[in-house]
């Protein structure tokens, strides 16, 4: 049996359209449910990704899904809350996109450094992942310089 769409080229926004063969769908009985198109041509458009979007929203869905994202208030948002109400970044005093993300960096990798400091506090076992990663960033940062 004959395929009923053939592919179309993708668009620059990521939409494949999918059309129908005309001389198929003329003699349809049930078209009037599908076009109302004068040349019997029905059009569809599916992003590139909506494959993996379904995927994403059935997981979402699952009950593990909703447990995990019933977290996110207590573990992502939170640290954006922290950045807005510790750290200053309600507002900037830079101007231009490179200097703002510049700061925006700085700042994040302050806070990166401050859990760390935590972690270390916390579990004294970490202290020699934590003295290594500060020696690594330090051999980093040198050699950037």
């Amino acid at each position: 049996m004959e395929s009923q769409v053939c592919t179309k080229i993708t668009n620059r926004e990521g939409y494949r359209a999918y059309k129908s063969k005309p001389y198929i769908c003329q003699s349809c009985k049930t078209r009037h449910k599908c076009t109302n198109s004068k040349n019997y041509v029905k059009t569809v458009a599916q992003h590139v990704w909506y494959d993996y979007l379904e995927k994403a929203e059935y997981v979402r869905l699952s009950p593990h899904g909703k447990e995990s994202y019933a977290l996110r208030s207590q573990t992502i948002e939170r640290v954006f809350a922290d950045a807005k109400e510790k750290h200053g970044m309600r507002y900037t005093n830079h101007r231009g996109l490179a200097r703002v993300t510049s700061g925006v960096r700085l700042k994040f990798a302050a806070m990166n450094l401050k859990k760390l400091a935590i972690w270390k506090w916390k579990a004294p076992h970490f202290s020699r992942i934590f003295t290594s990663f500060l020696h690594l960033f330090a051999i980093r940062k040198l050699s950037l310089a």
